[in-house]
C-alpha cells in the first residue's frame, strides 16, 4: 500500500472546494483556493518550481530536465468537485483488503455491489469512500494526489530520467469554466493529459460536443373561473416543448456515441416558466441536427401560441477534442503503450461529458484523459480504489519515460 498517496488524497477530499454554477467570478467560489495554496506551499516545499495565478488560482508547476529529451509533457487535474452533493465536512471511510459485500455508511446507507456492480470485482482492494453524506471527491482529487505524488517521485528520485514535465491545477471545470483564464502559451507544453478519467484502464480522446439551450416562456395569467380563450398557462407549454423533443434522446436511455437532450431544471408558474436544458453529441453533424431540432419545436409553439411566447438562447460550450488529438494521435499510443507496461488493459471510451483537455485541445494543448481509479462521481456513493490510483501513477511514470528522449 502506498501509504503516502492515500495520507495525501484524504488530506486532499476534506477540503471543501464545491464549486458554483452560474456566477460570474472565478474561481465560482473563494474555498478552491484553499487547496490550490495548499498544493503550492507542498509544491515549494519539495523544491520545485511552482507559481500561482493569485487572481484565477491556477497553480503551475514546471520540472526542469535532467535529460536533453525535446519534448515538453503535462499533466493536468482539477480541485473543485461537483455541487450535485456537498463537499463539506467530508469524512472519508477507508476499507482496506475489502472482503465483498455491503459497506456501512452514515444514516443506514450502504455502498453496495448490487447498486455498483463493479465494486464486486474490487475484492482485496482499499476502498475510500465518504460516510455518504456527502461526496467523496474523487474527482477529481484522486487525479491531484496523483499528480502530486509524481512530483515528489520525480524530485526524490533523480535516478529517473525525464524530459521537462508540466504540471497545472485548475479550479471550476465542474462548472465548465475550468480553461477560462489558463495560460496555454505560459503553460509551455507540447501536449498533456488531464487526469480526470474513472475506472482503472480508461483512456479518452473523443468527448461531446457541448450546447446549453435555456427556454422562457411567457404565458398569460387569467383566475382559472374566466380564462377560456384567455389563459396560456406558461408550464404546460414548457411541458409541450419537452413532450416534443425525442423520447429515445433522453439520457437514461443513451449511452456509447449515443446523444441527448437534458432537462436539466425547469420552475414555472401560469404566468411564467423556464427550462435549461444540455444538449449533446459526439458526431458534429447530429450535434448540429439537435441544435436545429430544438429551434424548429420553439418555432412551431411561437406559430401556435404567438410571436415571442417562447424564447431560446442556444449557446455552444465545447466540441469534440478528437479533430485536434488525431493530428498528435503518439499521446495516445503512448498512453496505451504506458497502461501495458503497467499491467493495465487500456479501455479507450468516449467521454459522455466534458473535460478541461477538449477546450485546452481547441487552444493547441492537445489533451487526452487517464484514469484515476474514481467511480460514482458527483455522487454521495463515489469511492476511489487506492490500488488503480497507485497504477495510474505508474502509468504517469511510464510516459514520463516514453517521452523523456522524445
Amino acid at each position: 500500500m502506498n501509504k503516502q498517496l492515500l495520507d495525501r488524497f484524504i488530506k486532499y477530499v476534506k477540503i471543501d472546494t464545491e464549486s458554483v454554477p452560474d456566477v460570474e467570478q472565478f474561481p465560482s467560489s473563494a474555498k478552491q483556493k484553499d487547496l490550490l495554496k495548499l498544493l503550492l506551499k507542498e509544491l515549494n516545499d519539495m523544491g520545485v518550481q511552482a507559481r500561482m495565478d493569485n487572481k484565477y488560482g491556477y497553480v503551475y508547476v514546471t520540472i526542469p530536465a535532467n535529460t536533453k529529451g525535446g519534448y515538453t509533457l503535462g499533466f493536468i487535474a482539477h480541485v473543485d468537485t461537483s455541487s450535485a452533493v456537498t463537499g463539506k465536512d467530508v469524512k472519508p471511510i477507508v476499507t482496506e483488503a475489502y472482503k465483498g459485500g455491503d459497506i456501512a455508511l452514515a444514516e443506514g446507507r450502504v455502498l453496495s455491489p448490487s447498486d455498483f456492480p463493479e465494486l464486486a470485482d474490487k475484492v482485496g482492494k482499499t476502498i475510500i469512500c465518504s460516510d455518504g453524506t456527502t461526496l467523496l471527491g474523487a474527482d477529481d482529487k484522486a487525479g491531484v494526489a496523483t499528480i502530486m505524488q509524481l512530483v515528489e517521485t520525480l524530485v526524490t528520485h533523480p535516478e529517473i530520467k525525464h524530459g521537462v514535465i508540466k504540471i497545472a491545477f485548475t479550479p471550476d471545470e465542474e462548472v465548465g469554466r475550468g480553461t477560462d483564464f489558463f495560460n496555454v502559451k505560459g503553460f509551455g507544453a507540447d501536449g498533456a493529459y488531464t487526469v480526470d478519467g474513472g475506472g482503472v484502464g480508461e483512456l479518452e480522446y473523443e468527448n461531446f460536443n457541448a450546447a446549453s439551450a435555456k427556454v422562457t416562456v411567457h404565458g398569460m395569467s387569467v383566475h382559472p373561473g374566466t380564462a377560456k380563450n384567455v389563459m396560456l398557462n406558461a408550464s404546460l407549454v414548457l411541458m409541450e416543448l419537452q413532450s416534443m423533443l425525442p423520447v429515445e434522446q433522453n439520457p437514461r436511455y443513451t449511452s456509447g456515441y449515443e446523444g441527448f437532450f437534458h432537462l436539466d431544471n425547469m420552475q414555472g408558474t401560469c404566468d411564467a416558466a423556464s427550462g435549461d436544458y444540455i444538449i449533446r453529441d459526439h458526431d458534429r453533424t447530429k450535434f448540429e441536427a439537435k441544435k436545429k431540432l430544438f429551434a424548429e419545436i420553439v418555432a412551431l409553439l411561437n406559430k401556435k401560441y404567438g410571436d415571442g411566447v417562447v424564447e431560446v438562447e442556444i449557446t455552444d460550450s465545447y466540441y469534440n477534442m478528437k479533430e485536434k488529438i488525431l493530428p498528435h494521435i503518439h499521446l495516445v499510443d503512448n498512453a496505451i503503450i504506458a497502461m501495458e507496461k503497467a499491467g493495465v488493459t487500456p479501455k479507450v471510451v468516449p467521454i459522455r461529458g466534458g473535460t478541461d483537455g477538449a477546450r485546452l485541445s481547441y487552444e493547441g494543448l492537445p489533451c487526452p484523459n487517464l484514469f484515476t481509479g474514481g467511480y460514482n462521481c458527483h455522487g454521495r456513493y463515489e469511492y476511489a480504489v487506492l490500488e488503480e490510483m497507485e497504477q495510474c501513477l505508474e502509468v504517469l511514470l511510464n510516459l514520463v519515460d516514453l517521452y523523456k528522449d522524445r
